[in-house]
């Protein structure tokens, strides 16, 4: 999969150094995989969901949310958001005009 863009990623460890790790694992096996569906997706990550047009995963033991669009016919991911938990909950970012 080709992802865009690992500088969202950058960008959020410096906010949230305890995410990087964790992030850069994601950013690894995601960038080898060759992903057709969700169900191979969730073969890897099994606490990702599709949440509308979108799909989450969950990272560092749910402590951030990756939200991501994925193109599975183009091999493309789509960052879209990192937020913590809390974050998340707030729905704020559910007013994306693509959800």
């Amino acid at each position: 999969m080709h992802v865009i863009s690992r500088r969202k990623l950058r960008e959020y460890c410096k906010k949230h150094a305890d995410s990087c790790e964790a992030l850069d694992d994601w950013y690894t096996t995601t960038r080898q995989a060759e992903w057709v569906s969700l169900v191979e997706v969730q073969a890897v990550y099994p606490q990702a969901e599709a949440v509308s047009n979108f799909t989450v995963f969950n990272i560092k033991g749910n402590k951030y949310r990756l939200i991501v669009s994925i193109n599975y016919a183009k091999q493309v991911i789509y960052i879209k958001y990192v937020l913590t938990h809390a974050e998340y909950d707030k729905d704020n970012w559910k007013n994306d005009p693509y959800f």
